[in-house]
């Protein structure tokens, strides 16, 4: 089994930090190297990993973010520093259902090369958090598995793994915030990657302030979600057949 690695991208998480990381250990079995991106030396994450790295922990290494501030960029960033091979994207504040991670991880060794943590499909659940954000977040990921055929329902989600090789493959173009997660999801998509999901439960943050804006990212997220209706790569290839 190849080697895990694990992105987490953070921003003053502090308070949340320590206890990720035991849950990070006692949730999955297998090896893994967590590479943690910070964009400025006063973030109060910092320290805390110090500790941990200096009490022994050889598994987790802080990078600061060389890219520009951001979530974008801590996460490409975290790309960059990643051997090829599984990479999955955990958010810091404790949100993600990190009991998945061997399944996810198990699906990713049958041959896929994005296995989502689904709060949408069957059994998934999403606990907390702003209703309009979690209606507009559920319409955008259901909607593109029914009308557009995604294998997944929840596009959207941060919570996945991906193939490092793939993702080095993509002509990356978001800027803004969290829509870097739809954006690589419809690109495997529209590429012919194979795409799987299981069902995971997302539970709103009870400390630490969310990064997340929806008014200012939502154009990014209908740029991607309308992307998705592209023709994919077979559908082309079947297309210029017909033609010719």
């Amino acid at each position: 089994m190849e080697r895990l690695s694990i992105v987490i991208p953070v921003y003053n998480e502090g308070s949340n930090f320590e206890r990720l990381w035991q849950e990070l250990c006692s949730s999955i079995r297998g090896d893994f190297q967590a590479y943690v991106v910070y964009d400025f030396d006063e973030d109060d994450t910092v320290p805390v990993i110090g500790k941990i790295i200096a009490g022994g922990e050889k598994r987790l290494q802080s990078i600061r973010n060389p890219r520009g501030r951001g979530v974008v960029s801590a996460i490409m960033t975290g790309f960059d520093v990643a051997p090829d091979g599984p990479v999955l994207v955990v958010m810091a504040d404790l949100s993600d259902d990190l009991l998945q991670v061997d399944r996810m991880l198990g699906l990713f060794e049958q041959g896929f090369h994005v296995v989502v943590g689904s709060r949408y499909m069957k059994g998934g659940r999403l606990i907390g958090g702003p209703p309009l954000k979690q209606a507009l977040s559920r319409l955008a990921g259901t909607s593109l598995c029914w009308f557009r055929g995604l294998p997944t329902h929840d596009a959207t989600n941060a919570f996945k793994i991906y193939d490092r090789a793939m993702v080095r493959s993509f002509n990356v173009e978001s800027s803004g915030g969290f829509e870097l997660n739809l954006e690589l999801t419809v690109k495997a998509f529209l590429g012919g990657y194979r795409i799987t999901e299981v069902p995971s439960t997302w539970r709103d943050r009870t400390s630490g302030e969310s990064r997340f804006r929806m008014w200012k990212w939502l154009p990014k997220y209908l740029r991607w979600y309308f992307y998705a209706f592209q023709p994919r790569s077979a559908e082309r290839k079947l297309s210029a057949r017909r033609a010719s």
